[in-house]
């Protein structure tokens, strides 16, 4: 028993992780913009076709494309910040789902339209491709390689928005706009980063996601829900909240599918909803 349970930990940890990549960045720009932006899993999906245009046409390596998606998400996002999403920060939660859905469709049609409604094939180097095995138990070198990206990332994030200037400013001007302004921060410029940041996070994400969960058109529309499940069950704004929804999420789906796969589709639901009637604000959320 220990064999399987063990492969099911390590499966869950790293499918959790991409969850994570995929999510934190939603978190980060709900949470502490107050801004909801369904078409976060667009910009992953984006980096995700980036990744597999610069392999399958150009034969750039995949390690070299994961800053490019990244940068691609990112730009993406500024552009669209720019021109639509900011006309809505003071508008009401409706307003912005029926905004940021309608771009979820469109990026959809886009993806379609350009790539086709096909998994996208994308052939990852030979080093990180197979398994090793220790104890008597294979793990993937792909999961472990996601696992170190994921915590690194995390890393990252606590030390930028926790304990340098620019996270300073990010919470002046989440909490307090007129006051950060009177003090001279720039908070048009600071959103603008902050939702570059998370859109790129996401971007990254849509990237190392093809070899677990594949690509296609429909990408940006299904693991939205799997986003918004983490984001909501982590605490909006929370970064050590985000991370563990998603490995409980991560966890919790993979055991599903290797013991229970008659009823797996359904247990992150009955876990999202005996969650959140025991802790509405998530995991890590506050008041």
């Amino acid at each position: 028993m220990i064999g399987p349970v063990i492969g099911v930990l390590y499966d869950g940890f790293a499918y959790g992780m991409l969850l994570f990549l995929l999510s934190v960045g939603m978190s980060v720009t709900l949470g502490m913009m107050n801004f909801v932006n369904l078409a976060h899993c667009a910009f992953g999906m984006l980096g995700g076709f980036v990744t597999v245009t610069l392999i399958n046409k150009f034969g750039w390596p995949f390690l070299a494309t994961l800053p490019v998606a990244f940068l691609a998400a990112a730009a993406v996002s500024v552009v669209l910040e720019r021109i639509l999403f900011r006309r809505f920060y003071r508008s009401g939660d409706l307003d912005q789902c029926l905004l940021t859905i309608g771009v979820v469709f469109m990026s959809i049609a886009i993806a379609a339209y350009t790539f086709g409604t096909e998994q996208q094939p994308v052939r990852l180097p030979s080093w990180i491709r197979g398994s090793v095995l220790i104890g008597g138990q294979n793990f993937g070198v792909y999961r472990a390689f996601l696992i170190v990206v994921a915590l690194a990332v995390t890393a990252v994030l606590v030390g930028a928005l926790e304990y340098t200037r620019f996270g300073a400013r990010v919470r002046a001007a989440v909490d307090n706009q007129r006051m950060a302004r009177g003090l001279g921060i720039n908070v048009d410029w600071i959103f603008a980063l902050t939702f570059a940041l998370g859109s790129g996070l996401a971007g990254l994400g849509g990237s190392l996601a093809i070899e677990v969960v594949g690509l296609d058109h429909s990408f940006a529309l299904t693991y939205l829900i799997y986003v918004l499940i983490v984001v909501s069950l982590g605490g909006m704004g929370s970064i050590g909240g985000t991370f563990a929804a998603a490995v409980l999420l991560g966890v919790s789906d993979i055991a599903g599918k290797y013991y229970v796969p008659q009823v797996s589709a359904f247990l992150i639901y009955v876990l999202m909803v005996g969650l959140l009637m025991w802790r509405p604000i998530g995991l890590f959320g506050k008041r």
